[in-house]
């Protein structure tokens, strides 16, 4: 009996976990310690920020979601204009990585034009969330 006791417990911390995560999984939030933060051009390996906004995805050789984010970032940054997209090769960056606390990819921060970090997602984003983010940001 303790056993299918144990049994259902663990199912249940299971799913529980896994709706919370599914539920958090590339959503734009706001990190109090991002709001202090501001990146340069130089500092994310760019030419330039984008005029009104940059988007700027953390990614790593094997990470298969990063393939589709960098997809619908780069369709954003050719609709809206003076946005630009900057991909950054997480394990070439490490002590951006952790100065910015980034703990997987893909992980976006969306810039505004004065390149302050205005929201980021951790894991695949919604399309409809990053172009709500951006009228955030500009």
């Amino acid at each position: 009996m303790t056993g299918l006791v144990m049994c259902v417990v663990v199912l249940a911390a299971a799913s529980a976990f896994g709706l919370w995560h599914r539920r958090r999984d590339g959503r734009m939030r706001v990190r109090e310690r991002d709001q202090r933060a501001r990146l340069n051009a130089g500092a994310i390996g760019a030419d330039r920020l984008g005029e009104r906004a940059t988007l700027v995805q953390f990614s790593s050789a094997f990470c298969q979601p990063c393939r589709a984010t960098r997809r619908i970032l780069q369709e954003i940054s050719g609709m809206v204009g003076g946005v630009a997209h900057v991909e950054v090769d997480a394990e070439a960056r490490l002590e951006l990585v952790r100065e910015l606390g980034i703990m997987r990819t893909p992980t976006v921060l969306v810039l505004d034009a004065d390149g302050v970090i205005v929201r980021r997602a951790s894991g695949q984003p919604r399309k409809a969330d990053v172009i709500a983010a951006l009228g955030e940001a500009m």
